[in-house]
């Protein structure tokens, strides 16, 4: 298994992370909290794109029945100063926003979308989850930033990336007890470096008492430092 190599961009000064997977239930929105919180402790100030819907569960804060970035998406003239107020404050230094896109999205609005985040000031994480509606956003996101592959050792998971039109420059692995595949084999087959996350049960305990940002688990905060870094070296 091969895949097919990221192409060279101009380096950018923003920073802006988009996190996905090729199958749902990989832990991309876990990890996409995670990263965000981790950059937030870090002393940056950090802005958590949902658009796949889980991360207000995830945050441990009230669900939303406002509108979110997929209103934004579908209205055909709304500007960054509209996108700016569907935002919410989740703790000092981190703000969501909410989202759960669904259908597809023009090209005309993707691009304004990944105008306004490329441009923020803020270090911009996307979690782009595993079931995205509209390739050609994931896409456009991943090209124009961090593109980070969340993926667990599984055979069929590795196939399906491996054959995504989506490229990566790095993956999180989640490493499970017993399974035959390590990250050497999955960074040989994906052609990437690859950054391991031991499973944990205490993240899952953090999620579920809805303190995921305000108290994350140790080994998830040393597990995602590298990604952190990135981040850490932009200004």
């Amino acid at each position: 298994l091969t895949a097919r190599p990221r192409r060279a961009c101009q380096e950018v000064a923003r920073v802006l992370f988009t996190l996905w997977s090729v199958k749902g239930g990989s832990g991309t929105s876990v990890v996409s909290a995670g990263l965000a919180t981790l950059l937030t402790q870090r002393g940056r100030e950090v802005l958590l794109v949902d658009l796949a819907g889980d991360q207000p569960a995830l945050l441990g804060i009230p669900e939303l029945t406002g509108p979110g970035v997929g209103d934004w998406l579908g209205s055909p003239d709304g500007d960054a100063a509209a996108l700016g107020r569907l935002e919410i404050e989740v703790a000092d230094g981190l703000r969501l926003l909410p989202g759960d896109v669904s259908g597809a999205v023009g090209a005309e609005r993707v691009r304004e979308l990944v105008a306004v985040l490329r441009s923020d000031r803020r270090a911009v994480v996307v979690d782009a989850g595993g079931r995205s509606p509209d390739s050609a956003l994931r896409s456009a996101l991943c090209e124009e930033g961090t593109s980070v592959l969340v993926v667990r050792a599984c055979y069929l998971a590795l196939r399906r990336a491996v054959r995504s039109q989506v490229t990566a420059d790095s993956a999180v692995l989640v490493v499970e007890p017993g399974r035959a595949l390590d990250g050497t084999d999955v960074s040989r087959a994906l052609g990437i470096p690859v950054h391991e996350l031991d499973w944990d049960p205490t993240v899952a305990r953090a999620v579920d008492a809805g303190l995921l940002s305000s108290r994350p688990p140790r080994g998830l905060a040393r597990d995602l430092a590298p990604l952190a870094e990135i981040g850490e070296s932009r200004p």
